[in-house]
């Protein structure tokens, strides 16, 4: 680690976090000592260097994860609900370092850090709060001769794989879950950014979570280490958060199994403008769902679908508003946007915008790689995007915007639905029939009406088609950790 080019709060933030695997009741090294860099996307240089497991570190995370399940699943829901609150309290408490550790690895601005964990705590806080609330039923047969009992059981083992983009809030919404159900898991975070899933994992086993309940295998072999995990019969749940190519992939491997299994993958949002929509509330929104996480977010408006007649205007001061945008390293002051994750995702964003413009879309603002260290690139929008660029199929996962127009309702929502994926839409109008018809003609998991924000931890969260299926928040969330059991009773 080149500690001399970090402030004394950015090396207290690195220096809190084991840089190994957590199996067990034990940190430990990767067989052979093996170890990979995380690096800091704001310059590409080395921040630390973290334990690279092998085959069998897997093997055993998910031994210890077995091992632990019986005890833990005969845990009182009290007390699985409090150490959810301690953990809740804990990360509240030390946000500021845990933003700062974020920021290093990921990029993101520390206002966007803040408030990723103050989202990602709730999660803690809400599912303490849904551990005593699992519940069955109790019912007499229709013919009265028996009784029927429903009662609900935690599934199991459960291997959790998740993104880079959000590293604490897509590890808290698994993970506060499956500690509210009973069910003990192995976490595979993000080689991208594994700091901050490694820095959750200690606070957890400090709020008292017991030894193998969590473990946690950094790895820069995903596919051979995950492979046979997932394989294995002991295990009966994987939940995956990235892309849908990926998620295909894990949901042909746990056929093999039957696994249960939940995936949060790709989006490509539409954000709808209507002729009536109120200007100013549209801009302000789509600045949220477009640079929210700097775009690196599978929920960001990814196609501006606005009508013909407020286009320009639309465009104009959307222009005016991203173009104001100050790059820098995501630690320093007065900084809106930091540097995309690494080099392949800023040249992906590249490449989508200058096909987009080759094309023949005009550049409003933005539109070129700045010079210099870092993985950066502007704040972009594009006006007349043709149906051609790939931008209108494609996920973008960056701060780019291409406006696209229609000219009637119906044909807004065939361009919107005109995707393969269906995790979210927004729309802006302020025709209240109109509201009606477009969230119930649009096929997505979620629709934003005159919002640019729909992630609220009290609410399902979850896409159809080649964006995935199950639920993540919400009553549920917790769903996706438990089996339904039957027991008929003679009097």
């Amino acid at each position: 680690m080149n500690t001399t080019q970090l402030s004394g709060a950015e090396l207290q933030a690195i220096e809190s976090v084991h840089p190994h695997l957590l199996i067990g009741r034990q940190w430990r090294a990767a067989e052979g000592g093996a170890t990979f860099g995380v690096e800091d996307p704001s310059t590409g240089r080395e921040l630390v260097r973290v334990a690279d497991a092998s085959v069998a570190d897997g093997a055993a995370a998910l031994d210890a994860a077995v091992a632990a399940q019986a005890e833990w699943a005969a845990t009182a829901p009290r007390e699985r609900g409090e150490i959810l609150r301690t953990a809740f309290e804990l990360v509240t408490e030390r946000s500021e370092q845990l933003a700062t550790l974020m920021t290093l690895e990921m990029g993101k601005p520390l206002a966007e850090s803040r408030a990723e964990i103050t989202y990602g705590a709730e999660f803690l806080r809400w599912f303490s709060e849904e551990a005593v609330r699992i519940a069955g039923r109790y019912s007499v047969a229709p013919n009265g001769a028996t009784r029927l009992l429903t009662l609900k059981q935690p599934v199991g083992p459960c291997l959790m794989i998740t993104p880079w983009n959000f590293p604490l809030a897509m590890g808290t919404r698994k993970i506060a879950p499956a500690v509210a159900a009973g069910c003990t898991m192995v976490v595979k975070p993000a080689g991208l950014t594994p700091l901050t899933m490694l820095w959750l994992a200690d606070v957890l086993r400090e709020a008292g979570l017991p030894d193998g309940v969590l473990n946690v295998v950094t790895t820069t072999s995903t596919g051979d280490v995950m492979e046979p995990i997932i394989r294995d019969p002991r295990l009966r749940k994987l939940t995956f958060t990235g892309s849908t190519g990926v998620g295909r992939s894990l949901v042909e491997q746990s056929a093999q199994g039957l696994l249960r299994t939940s995936m949060e993958l790709g989006g490509n949002a539409p954000f709808l403008v209507f002729d009536d929509a109120d200007l100013d509330a549209a801009v302000d929104g789509a600045m949220l769902a477009k640079m929210r996480n700097l775009g690196e977010a599978c929920t960001a408006a990814n196609r501006f679908i606005v009508h013909e007649s407020v286009a320009e205007e639309f465009g104009r001061r959307l222009a005016e508003r991203m173009g104001a945008l100050t790059l820098g390293r995501g630690t320093a002051d007065g900084v809106d946007v930091g540097p995309l994750v690494d080099a392949k995702q800023r040249d992906s964003v590249a490449e989508l915008v200058d096909d987009a413009v080759a094309k023949g879309a005009h550049v409003l603002c933005g539109g070129e790689v700045p010079d210099g260290e870092g993985w950066f690139y502007p704040p972009t929008v594009l006006a007349g995007v043709p149906e051609a660029a790939r931008v209108r199929t494609e996920e973008i996962f960056g701060p780019v915007a291409p406006i696209f127009t229609f000219s009637s309702e119906s044909e807004a929502l065939h361009m919107a639905n005109d995707t393969e994926y269906g995790l979210v839409a927004y729309a802006f109008t302020q025709d209240h029939s109109r509201v009606i018809r477009v969230y119930e003609g649009l096929e997505t998991g979620m629709v934003g009406i005159n919002q640019g924000v729909v992630s609220n931890v009290a609410a399902p969260f979850g896409g159809i088609k080649a964006s995935g299926f199950g639920r993540e928040g919400g009553s549920e969330g917790i769903e996706e950790y438990l089996e339904t059991k039957y027991v008929g009773l003679a009097l």
